[in-house]
């Protein structure tokens, strides 16, 4: 079996499973033109001088909607290789029971745990810290950033830095202080001890703070990291946003605010090399907006606190709101050209896999309420079964599954216990309404 037939063969089991790799996105390409040009400007922003953020174009995110097997999960696959080989790291998060978009020390973590390196197999933070030059004008200003004193990150993030760079012939604790920017704590009296032993005990201020606190701080820091080591930036791509309509309406309030922050960009820190796509089923605002009525109860529930801090909850919660109502990005639904494409090229890769000459097949009737992974899946079925037995004449049919948006309390059982407090604020910062 030679290389071009294993490809092959990876696309297919790949597109048959309903799973894309980069064989199947290579074989079929994006037919997504929107979304291209949205993420190309994306790439744009995130890329640009860190010390010279453009006010018109802050680095800001796209919410993209889909039905279910319209295509997301390969657009996005499509998007994370485009932006690998335009030298981004590029993560890509599914949220799930443990990993809940109201949580942001769960998201950075899945984030982190994920991320791809351009041309680096290893643990990605591990490769871009390795990929960091002292002495390199990218070092130069994330040190300035970071000691700065309108730096929007806590001190432990200068003083790690500070010994990463002075410490470097100490592995043991080099790896401490790549695991703390990775998500794992790091003890305040260590820290105190180990500056002091560098000579610049008095230098930092350093408090012991809640470490779910640190995460959007990452986010920040970590993305400034990626561009000193030489890359671009950092892309996170967040898939299946949509299992935030099962959480409790407060789950959901912190979620929304999440949205916003992802979507509209991060207020306190407007340059970050930082871009992020979200994905969500395209009747998400009709199921859960209105069908939960969450637009009017949300920032109810919220204010009935009769604080300050419950009012703010309110706003951030329908901010993120209104960039589901308003600014989604629905992908297309494949047109008779697109269709015809498809099918030419799966065609071809099919009979390049099995080393034989497929015929032609029917699939499913080309009816606007079918999906392209639908199609996809019908065409390939028939061919392995034509490839068994000639003369089977297969007959399918296709069903659209429905989101489930009742609410379920298990899903928050998978969160950081502090964000599992219903009267914990929503600790986020995001751009201006």
């Amino acid at each position: 079996m030679n290389s071009t037939q294993v490809t092959a063969l990876r696309a297919i089991e790949a597109l048959r499973a309903g799973v894309p790799n980069r064989d199947a996105v290579n074989a079929l390409a994006s037919l997504q033109v929107a979304v291209d040009d949205r993420f190309a400007e994306l790439l744009d922003a995130a890329s640009a001088p860190l010390e010279k953020p453009s006010p018109e174009k802050p680095v800001r995110g796209l919410l993209l909607g889909g039905g279910f097997g319209v295509g997301k999960s390969h657009v996005l696959e499509a998007l994370a290789h485009r932006a690998l080989d335009a030298g981004f790291v590029v993560s890509k998060v599914v949220i799930s029971k443990e990993t809940a978009l109201h949580d942001p020390a769960s998201v950075f973590r899945a984030a982190i745990d994920s991320a791809r390196v351009p041309g680096r197999p290893g643990s990605a933070i591990d490769e871009i810290a390795a990929g960091v030059s002292a002495h390199s004008e990218e070092a130069a200003a994330l040190r300035r950033w970071v000691h700065s004193d309108e730096h929007p990150v806590d001190r432990k993030f200068a003083a790690t830095l500070f010994l990463f760079e002075h410490a470097r012939g100490d592995a043991e604790f080099v790896d401490r202080i790549l695991r703390f920017w990775a998500g794992h704590p790091l003890p305040v009296p260590e820290l105190r001890r180990r500056l002091k032993e560098a000579g610049a005990g008095g230098t930092y201020k350093l408090s012991a703070g809640k470490e779910s606190g640190l995460a959007v701080q990452r986010f920040r820091f970590i993305s400034r990291l990626i561009r000193a080591a030489g890359h671009r930036g950092w892309v996170i791509l967040l898939d299946e946003v949509e299992l935030i309509g099962r959480y409790s309406l407060l789950q959901r309030a912190k979620s929304y605010a999440e949205v916003a922050r992802w979507v509209r960009g991060d207020r306190e820190d407007p340059a970050a090399p930082l871009a992020a796509v979200l994905a969500t089923v395209d009747d998400f605002e009709a199921a859960v907006l209105v069908g939960k009525n969450d637009t009017e109860l949300v920032g109810k529930r919220l204010r009935s606190k009769g604080t300050a801090e419950g009012d703010r909850q309110a706003t951030l919660a329908e901010l993120g709101m209104r960039v589901i109502e308003r600014e989604q990005l629905r992908l297309q639904a494949p047109d008779r050209a697109a269709l015809d494409r498809t099918y030419t090229r799966l065609k071809a890769l099919h009979g390049t896999a099995y080393g034989w000459e497929p015929p032609d097949v029917e699939g499913l009737e080309r009816l606007p309420s079918n999906r392209m992974r639908q199609y996809v899946r019908a065409w390939i079925n028939e061919w392995d079964l034509g490839r068994l037995d000639p003369l089977y004449q297969p007959d399918t049919t296709a069903t659209v599954p429905q989101a489930d948006f009742s609410e379920d309390v298990e899903l928050e059982r998978g969160a950081d216990p502090a964000e599992a407090d219903p009267d914990d604020p929503i600790s986020t910062d995001i751009g201006e309404t």
